[in-house]
């Protein structure tokens, strides 16, 4: 069988996609094939297949921290969130989950279930995957912190990580030197607590969000992370790119640490916009702004 035939057997596959219907900026180039593995066991087999056939893949979930570049991209995008979504509550309020998840679906259940830990991850429009991949965070609280075990396939073999393994620090993982590591699920610690504080808290932190943040128009969240002592907005506002365009990209006017697509924005106008911004700051203050937003498929 060829490839697309492999890729048929175990998943529902697109060819020639475009990226920018599969990340929340809009943004992206085609690719050859967009596959959703139809459960793990097929997650599992398809990377074999793409192993003894050498073709280049990336894990995709809801692609809300992503830019992708303008370019194609020449192999397999395996996207979770269709069908690795299943997870369960334990009786000691241990959630297991897999990757695919959403991270807000999940903090809604634990609500339900008058269990906290995860109110911060209330208004994160991304997957548990993703969430374990950058650390994700918001309010001082971050996925690492209810972390017991992340559920890994490497070098061929599926198994349970202790989070003690896994580098977590501020928006970082062993994940991220690691690409092929691939994220499938995860065992979170979450604690009892009373239901309507947990849901007044949710509702505040999304009332919050929403005033504060550019809800209304595509973009991948948080740009840069926050160096110590200086939020990253601050900084880009006191340089003056508040609402800065270049293209169909603008540094948000709402909040300057977003950049949104206004319509039809490129990720090279994207990336210019934030080289301007990083180089602006580093000589102004000396400060170096790094990304969290990750990029894929940029060549150089």
């Amino acid at each position: 069988m060829n490839l697309i035939e492999y890729l048929q057997q175990y998943g529902d596959v697109l060819t020639d996609e475009s990226l920018a219907k599969h990340t929340t900026f809009r943004i992206g180039g085609p690719c050859d094939y967009f596959v959703y593995p139809k459960n793990m066991l097929c997650f599992l087999r398809i990377m074999q297949v793409l192993k003894e056939q050498q073709v280049p893949y990336r894990i995709f979930g809801k692609g809300s921290n992503l830019l992708c570049s303008d370019d194609a991209f020449h192999g397999v995008i395996l996207c979770l969130d269709r069908y690795l979504n299943n997870f369960y509550f334990e009786a000691d309020g241990t959630l297991v989950a897999e990757a695919g998840c959403s991270i807000i679906l999940l903090a809604q259940e634990a609500m339900r279930r008058s269990l906290s830990g995860l109110e911060f991850a209330s208004g994160i429009p991304g997957t548990l995957g993703g969430a374990l991949y950058m650390n994700a965070g918001a309010y001082k609280s971050e996925i690492a912190s209810f972390v017991r075990q992340v559920l890994v396939y490497r070098e061929e073999r599926l198994e349970w990580v202790d989070k003690e393994e896994l580098d977590y620090a501020y928006r970082h993982s062993a994940f991220q030197r690691h690409p092929h590591w691939s994220i499938l699920g995860a065992r979170l610690q979450l604690t009892t607590g009373d239901q309507r504080e947990i849901r007044a808290l949710m509702d505040a932190r999304r009332t919050r969000r929403l005033s504060s943040q550019p809800l209304d128009k595509p973009n991948c969240g948080s740009v840069f992370r926050n160096p110590k002592d200086h939020p990253a907005w601050q900084l880009v506002e006191e340089i003056g790119y508040r609402g800065k365009t270049i293209g169909g990209a603008m540094v948000s006017d709402k909040h300057a640490n977003f950049i949104v697509n206004i319509g039809g924005a490129k990720a090279s106008e994207v990336h210019q916009l934030i080289e301007e911004i990083q180089g602006k700051v580093a000589e102004r203050y000396g400060i170096e702004l790094i990304t969290e937003v990750e990029r894929f498929n940029w060549k150089g």
